[in-house]
């Protein structure tokens, strides 16, 4: 399991013991959401990885949002 949590324009996904795995954001250049793991020795569960996988699917298709944040 993933908790997937809004921080300005990204989510950050934290898994079951309360550590962040990783960022997904949009990426303009790719015009795509992307998944940044917080560093690369971070090792995901099969359950993780597909958590992250359906987001990211979700994300593209329009089924779920990151909600913008307004600085001004």
């Amino acid at each position: 399991m993933v908790l997937f949590w809004p921080i300005q324009q990204e989510l950050d996904c934290i898994n079951r013991d309360g550590s962040i795995l990783g960022r997904i954001r949009f990426d303009g250049n790719k015009n795509e959401y992307v998944f940044n793991p917080v560093n690369d020795s971070i090792s995901l569960s099969d359950a993780e990885r597909k958590s992250i996988i359906a987001r990211l699917a979700g994300l593209a298709s329009g089924k779920f949002t990151i909600p913008m944040q307004d600085d001004d």
